[in-house]
Order: structure tokens, then C-alpha cells, then sequence
């Protein structure tokens, strides 16, 4: 007999022109492989300096763990997370198709308006947050037939609004992993009062946390991509990784990694091989 599907995991690069602003699109369907065990339907997300909006568009979504100030466990088809402080679960009851866009904050707060110091650790509805157009836009993602057509019509919807938006200087253009340099940058540069409080206060306003916070996780990301092939294939030398990434020894690398993931290096390698519910850990790259 032919094997089972698995479920099907994806990371997606936004195109050139928005990369800057999405940081990536990511695909979990579990709807056409055998129906997983139920601790392999949770779903495990580090903190994260990025914000999303998460489309439902088969099956349920719920809160397994603190953050989710909504009425109800159960989420909505279309939800807006804020940048996340700490790790996060949720949970899956049955098989589920969810596509989620993640942006750069301070991306989101130029197109938008929205402040994202008041959405740290939060998700809210769209409706409590987005005009009517982008109301229109998480409609049309729903009823799309694929991810492909979903992915495109995001895309189309956001490249005029974001070349506005980078042609007024609201956020500047530059290579992905320098975004958290270019951030404390332009709120330097921005405005007339440009003091370290003005300058705090803004990167909080754009970015949700301050910038004290984004630099440490920004080179926690950095450590794990740069050493994610060795974690998978089990042969990591975490005291190699530390001093690499800059930490002060693999004990300072341990409680960073513990964290934003709730796991020690050990813990988080072996999990990303073997427990599903990691599987962010596994495609990103």
C-alpha cells in the first residue's frame, strides 16, 4: 500500500519587491494526510519580534496556552497576532488548513497606522484593527481555491500600498536581515525630538518591543538558522553555536534559547526532529 500523506508544512518567500515588508508566508494543511494523535495537533510558536494574520481556512484553531484575548478559545477564520514576548501553543482538534502572512511590524505600522506596542502578546479579530479593504482582502483569501492564489492576491494587494509607503519614507528599503539595525535607525532619524526616549518610544510604537528585546532575538534567530542543519542531524556543539552567535558562553545561549522556546538547545533540537507540533522550527529558514 502507497504511504500515508504527511502533513504539509511550508515557508514562503514573499517576492523581491515586498520583502521588506513579509517577512513569510506560511502553510500548514493537515487535511489530507491520516488524522495525527492529539499531541501532535498542538502547534508550538517561539516569541517572535513579528506580527501575522492568521486565516483558518479549513478545520479549528485553538488557545492552548496564555495570550489569546479573545471571548472565546476557539479562534476566528481571520485573526491578527501581535509580536509575541514569549512561546505560544495552540491547538488543532481535528485536521485544519491555515495560511498565515508574517510581517515586520514596523512594515504593518506604516501601512496601517496600527501601534504595535498595544498588540504585544495580543491577537484581535481583523475587524477591531483593518478597514474596509483589507476586510476585503481576508474575504477573498478565504474563498480562494489555493495557496497559490491566496499568496498572489496578498502579494497584489500589498506591492502599491507598500511602494507608497516606501516612497513616503514611512519605512525604509534594505536587505531582510538588517531590519532590526534599519529600525533603530530611522527612529533616530525621525521627527524633531530625538531623544533616547522619543527613539524608544517610536521603536516601541512601530516594532511592539523595545529595542533591547528585538536585538536578543534577532540574534537567537540568527544563531538557530546558522545552526539549524546540525540540530536536525543531531551533531549541534552548542558551546561552538554560543560563541559564534555572540553570546557569552553556551550557559547565556541556553537561557535565550529556553526564552523564546521554552526549551533548552538539546530540548529544541531533539524536538524539531522528532515531535511534529515543531514543525515551524523545521521549515525555517
Amino acid at each position: 500500500m502507497p504511504a500515508a500523506p504527511t502533513p504539509l508544512s511550508l515557508l514562503i518567500a514573499p517576492r523581491t519587491a515586498l520583502a521588506s515588508c513579509v517577512r513569510a508566508f506560511l502553510v500548514r494543511d493537515t487535511t489530507g494526510c491520516a488524522p495525527l494523535p492529539p499531541a501532535q495537533r498542538l502547534n508550538r510558536f517561539p516569541a517572535a519580534p513579528m506580527c501575522s494574520i492568521i486565516w483558518t481556512v479549513a478545520g479549528d484553531v485553538e488557545a492552548a496556552a496564555p495570550g489569546l484575548s479573545l471571548p472565546d478559545v476557539r479562534m476566528p477564520p481571520a485573526l491578527f497576532g501581535g509580536p509575541r514576548s514569549y512561546p505560544l501553543v495552540s491547538y488543532n482538534p481535528g485536521p485544519v488548513h491555515s495560511f498565515i502572512v508574517m510581517f515586520y511590524p514596523a512594515a504593518l505600522h506604516a501601512l496601517t497606522g496600527v501601534s504595535m506596542d498595544a498588540l504585544l502578546d495580543q491577537f484581535r479579530p481583523l475587524d477591531a484593527l483593518f478597514d474596509a479593504d483589507w476586510l476585503a482582502l481576508s474575504d477573498a483569501v478565504l474563498a480562494a481555491p489555493d495557496d497559490a492564489a491566496r499568496i498572489a492576491l496578498v502579494e497584489d494587494f500589498l506591492a502599491p500600498r507598500w511602494q507608497r509607503a516606501r516612497t513616503n519614507g514611512d519605512h525604509p528599503a534594505g536587505a531582510i536581515q538588517d531590519w532590526v539595525r534599519r529600525l533603530g535607525v530611522q527612529a533616530a532619524s525621525t521627527g524633531l525630538a530625538s531623544g533616547a526616549r522619543n527613539i524608544e518610544r517610536r521603536i516601541k510604537a512601530w516594532a511592539g518591543q523595545p529595542m533591547r528585546t528585538l536585538r536578543r532575538m534577532r540574534r537567537a534567530e540568527q544563531s538557530f538558522l546558522d545552526a539549524r542543519e546540525s540540530m536536525l542531524q543531531g551533531n549541534a556543539a552548542w558551546s561552538d553555536i554560543a560563541a559564534e552567535g555572540g553570546y557569552a558562553d553556551q550557559a547565556h545561549l541556553c537561557r535565550e534559547v529556553r526564552a523564546i522556546t521554552g526549551l533548552s538547545p538539546t530540548e529544541l533540537a531533539r524536538a524539531s526532529r522528532e515531535d511534529e507540533s515543531y514543525w515551524i522550527y523545521r521549515i525555517w529558514a
